[in-house]
């Protein structure tokens, strides 16, 4: 017989106050969607690994709360952003370009993954062109 891996999972995080972390509405949309297309434990809307012969909504896409183990740890890491939003508030950045949240992978990052490297690549052509234009034909 195999062993249930929801079992295997570490606990969920709780605040420095014993409460579990909330989420926003925006953010509960984000999740309950990355939920219904990601998570293996739900289908049509409901929980599997609550199925006891009924038929049980998945707690998470209607919790404002995070409250289910397999979402912490096996659906959540899957958009860093969201992640970071929930659980690590101080470590978003703000993308100079866009203004979108990122989770920046140094402390010196100013643009998120998308806009970096079209940046990159305009930084790249005005150096080239400079450079170029300085040297005799």
């Amino acid at each position: 017989m195999r062993n249930n891996l929801y079992k295997d999972l570490p606990p969920l995080e709780r605040r420095p106050d014993g409460s579990l972390y909330r989420m926003t509405p925006a953010q509960r949309k984000q999740a309950a969607s990355r939920i219904r297309r990601e998570c293996c434990c739900c289908e049509d809307g409901n929980c599997i690994v609550l199925d006891d012969g009924d038929t049980c909504t998945c707690p998470q896409t209607v919790s404002f709360s995070v409250c289910c183990k397999w979402f912490r740890w096996a659906v959540l890491p899957l958009d860093g952003t969201l992640e970071a939003e929930i659980f690590r508030d101080k470590d978003l950045k703000c993308c100079a370009v866009c203004g979108g949240v990122f989770v920046p992978k140094s402390n010196r990052a100013k643009y998120c993954p998308d806009c970096a490297a079209r940046v990159h690549r305009r930084q790249k052509t005005e150096s080239e062109r400079k450079r170029r234009s300085t040297v005799d034909s």
